[in-house]
């Protein structure tokens, strides 16, 4: 059965969310797991995470299995799944780089299927590039786009309050199980996006509660991805140039998603990033969301 063939079976045939779920959690409790080798595993080879864990250990319960489920039984009368290759299925993240065979999310899912736009920056932003933040949010939201980021705090923040302040349409993508909060300072606004728009996670709650603190650094740069691949573009306000945006730079320009770098960021001379970033296909540097939105056909 090729891959076509296989994609239109399982649109068509029952999905366990349940099973799905306990499965992917179980395959992200693997000593050396990984989001890249999950993906490579699953959604590159056209299978469902129960059936890679029912390939590769038979119809024998795994050691640990057990364990999984009762921790996460406890978790899914609260919370939505959407598993990959199923109706609701997002048709964005068809181009994701570091496809994910599940998301977890709180609020309207249809809201992927939205005109949106990532706006992103650093943590540690000026406050001019704060403002610059929330006035591209406002700008946008006002001609129905709906706005993506990711929760940090600094350009990420700036960008959510000014849209849902205006009316508009977020979501908003964090690097922590979708029960978590991060910055602690954000947990109203997470709350709020929650419940009034969409909140998105591919997180896994049991890795995530036994691995090291220091090593739950790197589910950020995967929630980079994920957003690059949910938004039709993105607009870079201020980041360093160790800044964790530029992963989602780097995951937009392989998904073939156009990338705006604001002039006041470019302009910088506390930075090099943007001069090199500038010569790249699709790249382009901006002054005003009229720019952006004539670029992506909304003007």
């Amino acid at each position: 059965m090729g891959p076509k063939a296989l994609r239109g079976m399982l649109r068509t045939s029952t999905v366990s969310p349940y099973d799905e779920v306990i499965s992917y959690e179980y395959l992200y409790s693997l000593k050396g797991a990984s989001l890249k080798k999950i993906a490579e595993k699953t959604v590159r080879s056209e299978k469902l995470p129960s059936q890679v864990v029912e390939e590769e250990f038979g119809f024998v319960e795994p050691e640990g299995f057990g364990e999984i489920r009762t921790i996460i039984e406890e978790k899914l009368g609260k919370l939505l799944v959407a598993v990959s290759d199923t109706p609701s299925w997002p048709d964005k993240l068809a181009d994701s780089e570091r496809p994910t065979p599940l998301f977890y999310y709180y609020g309207d899912i249809g809201l992927m299927d939205s005109k949106s736009i990532s706006i992103v920056g650093s943590r540690k932003v000026s406050q001019m590039g704060f403002e610059r933040a929330a006035r591209m949010a406002k700008e946008l939201v006002a001609e129905g786009i709906t706005v993506v980021s990711g929760l940090a705090a600094g350009v990420d923040t700036s960008a959510l309050k000014s849209a849902i302040q205006q009316g508009g349409n977020v979501i908003g993508v964090i690097g922590t199980p979708i029960d978590e909060c991060y910055p602690k300072e954000n947990c109203s606004l997470q709350n709020e996006i929650a419940e009034k728009h969409l909140l998105v996670s591919q997180v896994p709650f049991y890795r995530y509660s036994q691995q090291p603190f220091k090593t739950k650094r790197y589910y950020f740069p995967e929630r980079n991805e994920l957003m690059a691949a949910i938004s039709d573009a993105t607009v870079i306000i201020e980041a360093s140039d160790t800044s964790g945006t530029l992963t989602q730079a780097r995951a937009c320009l392989h998904q073939g998603r156009p990338l705006f770098i604001l002039r006041s960021c470019y302009d910088s001379d506390q930075v090099t990033w943007p001069k090199r970033w500038a010569e790249k296909e699709n790249v382009f540097i901006i002054g005003s969301s009229e720019e952006i939105l004539s670029a992506i056909g909304r003007r």
